[in-house]
């Protein structure tokens, strides 16, 4: 017996075979198969309520105990099917182990969708002989057809991450290829086993051979419907930022309205602050700051209907600002060896020494523009310089965020005016709009914008564009 692996599992979907790879597998003398082990309404196979001495009540209990009790009772390898809705304990256990040797059988996913709704139609999810075999045509349902897609891609990139992190790596088989006997004695190989055989079972028959227009009754529609559908996830966003941490220590509270505030780095501050602090006649040093998480959490508990709220502010001008603030001054902080390298290798030719006596506006936006080319690297992981949180995504910010609190308001800078008293009004309290955030830098962003400016930032922030609505700065 191999001793890289003690048991193996096969992690599939309904309709992708998976009956019948189990019934090839179990042609081994030295595998055994048994079923879905996990399924969350029976053990192993219909009907079934108990494997190896494990009930589903012990199994709920203690759901690692029934594999313990395969290997126990097995003269080989043992093993079982898995779906993406059973037990997830079990999921993160085996992807994790480096016993257990990991088959992922796959399908194209309109074709299990179709072949689920025959079954569920006809009642018949098993085929042993062709007299037997019950057909039916189906409706194609874009919305539900969209669901089945997600649920099938969320469940692949969680196996694959799983084993990436673990340093793993499976056995990849397609629902075409399961009854390709060298395929299946090479699985069995992967698995441990020295055996092999000479076909794959009879016992189990693809249920529907025809093709797709003689199953879908309204297949034109279906194709029509399909090409909007971005098969190879084109208009997917890269992200390389790291995750951020919630940065709870930065959040502040107001004096005494239950009100909390979750600035984002680089996004609006000193007039937000201004505002918070006179809800309560107070100022700005007396708003509570560097919470623990466990003291936000006591806030939140003590103040029933409390607000909290963030303000985001548009990509190309956040980036302006930041520009201002942080790389054309010359500075004695942790931001002048990124803004020495900046100048160096990437052309961001501010003045070395922070003297703007002479620095003209074309040579500001000629500067811009190239650290806008510095973030576009950057934030890929393309450069040695850290992402900082003044220029990461809004959204990568807010993500890091929302595993603490989520913010049940974001307002945007251009609505701030209206929407603060307006979150003030829903707490019975009357505030002044807020003062206008004061400016940066030595021009302005209106003295240098361009289309060609816009362009850069949204190939820079083109999440934040997405996720926040966001158009052209110029037009907001």
């Amino acid at each position: 017996m191999s001793t890289q692996f003690d048991y193996f599992v096969v992690f599939a979907e309904m309709r992708t075979g998976s009956n019948f790879l189990e019934a090839s597998l179990n042609e081994f003398s030295d595998i055994h198969c048994y079923g879905e082990a996990y399924n969350p309404h029976f053990i192993s196979h219909h009907s079934q309520d108990a494997l190896f001495g494990v009930d589903m009540a012990q199994r709920e209990i203690a759901p690692l105990s029934l594999i313990e009790r395969m290997k126990e009772n097995t003269d080989g390898f043992p093993g079982f099917r898995f779906f993406n809705d059973h037990d997830p304990r079990v999921m993160a256990h085996v992807l994790a182990d480096p016993k257990c040797a990991k088959i992922i059988l796959t399908r194209n996913p309109l074709d299990s969708y179709v072949s689920l709704k025959i079954a569920a139609q006809t009642g018949q999810w098993k085929l042993g002989d062709m007299k037997q075999r019950r057909s039916a045509t189906v409706t194609f349902d874009r919305e539900e057809f969209e669901q089945h897609l997600a649920a099938k891609k969320a469940f692949q990139l969680d196996i694959l991450k799983g084993m990436q992190i673990s340093g793993q790596s499976g056995f990849y088989v397609a629902y075409e290829d399961i009854s390709d006997v060298e395929i299946v004695n090479g699985m069995a190989r992967f698995i441990g086993s020295h055996e092999q055989i000479d076909a794959t079972p009879n016992s189990v028959k693809k249920q529907n051979p025809s093709g797709l227009e003689d199953k879908v009754t309204n297949y034109e529609q279906m194709v029509k419907d399909l090409s909007n559908t971005d098969h190879f996830a084109l208009s997917d966003t890269p992200n390389f930022e790291p995750r951020r941490g919630p940065g709870v220590p930065g959040f502040y509270l107001a004096a005494d309205a239950p009100v909390l505030f979750i600035p984002v780095a680089g996004a609006p501050k000193v007039s937000v602050l201004e505002w918070l602090a006179a809800l309560d006649d107070a100022e700005v040093d007396q708003l509570q700051t560097k919470l623990s998480q466990k003291l936000l959490r006591q806030w939140k508990r003590g103040n029933p209907g409390h607000r909290s709220f963030t303000v985001i502010r548009h990509p190309l001008d956040r980036a302006h600002r930041v520009f201002c603030e942080y790389i054309v001054p010359k500075r004695d902080d942790n931001f002048s060896d990124p803004r020495r390298v900046m100048r160096n290798r990437y052309g961001v030719s501010v003045p070395g020494q922070g003297d703007l006596s002479g620095y003209t506006k074309m040579e500001h936006r000629a500067a811009f523009a190239k650290f806008l080319e510095f973030l576009k690297g950057n934030l890929a992981g393309q450069t040695s310089i850290r992402i900082d949180a003044v220029w990461a995504t809004q959204s990568a910010l807010l993500q890091g965020a929302s595993g603490v609190v989520l913010p049940d308001i974001i307002l945007r800078e251009n609505d701030l005016e209206d929407g603060l008293p307006a979150l003030a009004a829903t707490l019975g309290l009357e505030a002044d709009a807020p003062n206008p955030e004061p400016e940066q830098g030595p021009f302005s962003l209106a003295d240098i914008y361009d289309k060609e400016l816009e362009k850069l930032a949204v190939a820079v922030y083109r999440k934040d564009y997405i996720n926040f609505g966001f158009g052209d700065w110029n037009e907001g």
